[in-house]
């Protein structure tokens, strides 16, 4: 398999561009690998897929404002520096994008306000490097203070006072994500009622969203492309919930990611933590995911080969196909399908 094998024909117009007015107003594609069938449904049915036993994983990490603009010497437009993962304890020295790239080498100084600047210390591939910020206050509040929410490139426009409300799920609770875990997006605290109402259990992990979620892949040879790492949780409780379930029902690739990184590690799923820079494509075996709830993704992307793995190349391509028919809405706030 290469990775063009994993491209498919999008209009423009269904890129969602906003969110709908309503969290839970989406429509849902429902893919049945057993029967190779598709359903046009709506995500409030959600709960009515659930059953007595399953528990409904979500990934509880928080979006940060992760996009920052400065100004670096003798140039005339911002430049942007758009945080990934923090490097060391104090929050200082940070992994990042930048933009434009050739416009920041090593050694340049960029400055976001009166009080906030960095240096670039480090360059990695394309647009990465790594930065020191110098500050004299504290580090989050000033990051809060001038940075952006981050949405995504192919939302074409400026973020805004209600992104800061709808491009965080309703039960994120631990900063760290620097893109949105976009499949917990759809809920609202009354589907996850009516999901425990179906018998569901829900149990919440963490996965801080970074470059090995959303970054492109480099080469066609799909096993060449390797993740960058991200951070991971799994609570002992959380992972008892887990254990317990009759069916394990992911909200998204980020907790499939989480789970099945722990289930390889020594003991299968516990209380642990650490990072993951699991690769997940065609030919993989799941060892713990029974269901996938998840939202549409880029052509190839580490995200699609995921799905593709889960429900099998050639039904996930001709959903995709379907959906593109039906006028889905598509990526972070478009719709989602559920993949039994």
């Amino acid at each position: 398999m290469k990775l063009t094998d994993f491209d498919y024909r999008l209009p423009d117009e269904l890129i969602a561009q906003e969110p709908l007015p309503e969290r839970s107003a989406s429509r849902m594609l429902v893919v049945d690998r057993a029967t190779g069938t598709f359903n046009d449904r709506k995500f409030t049915d959600l709960p009515a897929y659930l059953k007595p036993g399953d528990c409904l994983v979500l990934n509880d990490s928080r979006v940060f404002p992760a996009r920052l603009f400065g100004r670096k010497e003798d140039y005339h437009r911002d430049v942007e520096v758009f945080l990934v993962q923090p490097a060391s304890p104090d929050r200082k020295l940070w992994n990042v994008l930048v933009r434009p790239g050739r416009k920041l080498p090593p050694g340049t100084k960029i400055r976001f306000s009166d009080t906030l600047s960095c240096d670039i210390l480090e360059a990695g591939n394309g647009g990465e490097r790594v930065v020191h910020f110098t500050t004299a206050r504290n580090i989050d509040d000033e990051i809060a203070a001038v940075g952006h929410v981050p949405l995504p490139p192919y939302i074409h426009r400026v973020d805004n006072a209600a992104d800061r409300t709808r491009y965080q799920t309703v039960f994120a609770d631990k900063p760290g994500s620097a893109a949105a875990p976009t499949a917990g997006l759809h809920f609202t605290p009354e589907v996850l009622e009516d999901c425990r109402a179906a018998g569901a259990n829900i149990a919440k992990v963490t996965l801080h969203v970074g470059m090995g979620t959303f970054q492109s892949l480099q080469t066609d040879e799909i096993r060449l492309n390797q993740l960058h790492a991200e951070r991971f949780n799994i609570s002992a409780e959380a992972a008892g919930q887990i254990l317990g379930a009759g069916r394990v029902v992911a909200a998204g690739t980020t907790s499939v990611r989480t789970l099945e990184t722990a289930a390889r590690r020594n003991g299968g799923i516990r209380g642990c933590s650490g990072e993951t820079s699991i690769f997940v494509y065609p030919g993989f075996e799941f060892r713990a995911t029974g269901a996938l709830l998840t939202n549409f993704h880029l052509p190839k992307s580490s995200l699609l080969l995921l799905v593709c793995a889960f429900g099998g190349v050639e039904l996930m391509l001709a959903a995709y196909r379907h959906a593109v028919e039906k006028r889905y809405r598509f990526f972070s706030y478009g719709d989602c399908m559920l993949i039994l």
